[in-house]
């Protein structure tokens, strides 16, 4: 079946039960919501979904588009369609903006015999193009991953790297932190786009203020490291007058 899916999912990150056994899908095209208050397990769903050591499945399977994929290593995961988009996404000194896109449109195209090598010149003016989109300058091609850029640059950025990869499926926790409401509306617009190319979208958040501008079409609550409820925007409208300790007593949690 197509999407991506995590079925009775229980995860350890050291000596901690973190999730619960949790299950959940994003089919392509679906914009799928992830709400929970902090310490939930969110984070800790994204980074088991890409394999990131250190997050043990002790029980449970993930799946992508039908393939069993948990024991595979984060790079093949990220070869077959994964993205995701850090909470904190990491600096990298050293390493230019301008030769890490193009290491990363080659990888994608096949082009690996010199990563940092541009290999087609039209690629510039598209990169370029897609700096714009994002609402960055085009300065920052010439600056560093992330070394010195604010909250909202280092969303900007990831999301640029999405943009130049085309994955199958995004997983992006908190795109809208550090962002103000033009850059929120920005964000909302390219993935309401990603997702009409037919792109899976988990969008990890703490809070509906982007849902004013790009509404999930499923919303799914995990609270305590278990799915509580799931739904529509009815959901976030309930998640606002009660919040998360008020709608898991309201459940009967």
């Amino acid at each position: 079946m197509a999407g991506l899916e995590v079925r009775g999912l229980k995860v350890k990150v050291g000596k901690a039960l973190v999730l619960k056994g949790v299950d959940l899908a994003v089919r392509p095209g679906e914009i799928h919501a992830l709400m929970g208050p902090n310490g939930s397990g969110k984070s800790t769903l994204a980074y088991t979904v890409l394999g990131r050591e250190g997050y043990e499945v002790e029980e449970g399977e993930i799946l992508l588009d039908g393939e069993r994929i948990t024991e595979l290593p984060t790079h093949e995961r990220a070869k077959k369609g994964l993205f995701l988009g850090f909470q904190e996404p990491p600096a990298i000194p050293g390493v230019r903006m301008s030769s890490f896109l193009i290491a990363l449109h080659n990888k994608r195209t096949g082009q690996e015999d010199d990563l940092f090598k541009l290999t087609n010149p039209r690629f510039l003016a598209r990169l370029r193009e897609l700096v714009r989109r994002v609402g960055l300058p085009d300065s920052v091609l010439q600056r560093e991953v992330n070394v010195g850029f604010s909250g909202g640059e280092k969303k900007r950025s990831e999301l640029l790297q999405a943009l130049v990869l085309e994955p199958k499926y995004l997983i992006l926790d908190e795109p809208d932190s550090g962002l103000d409401v033009d850059g929120v509306r920005t964000v909302a617009s390219i993935l309401r786009e990603q997702a009409e190319r037919g792109a899976g979208i988990l969008l990890i958040t703490h809070y509906t203020r982007m849902f004013s501008f790009l509404q999930p079409d499923r919303i799914s609550v995990l609270y305590n490291g278990r799915i509580v409820a799931s739904g529509g925007m009815e959901l976030a409208e309930e998640i606002d007058r009660e919040g998360y300790q008020g709608l898991v007593e309201k459940l009967g949690g």
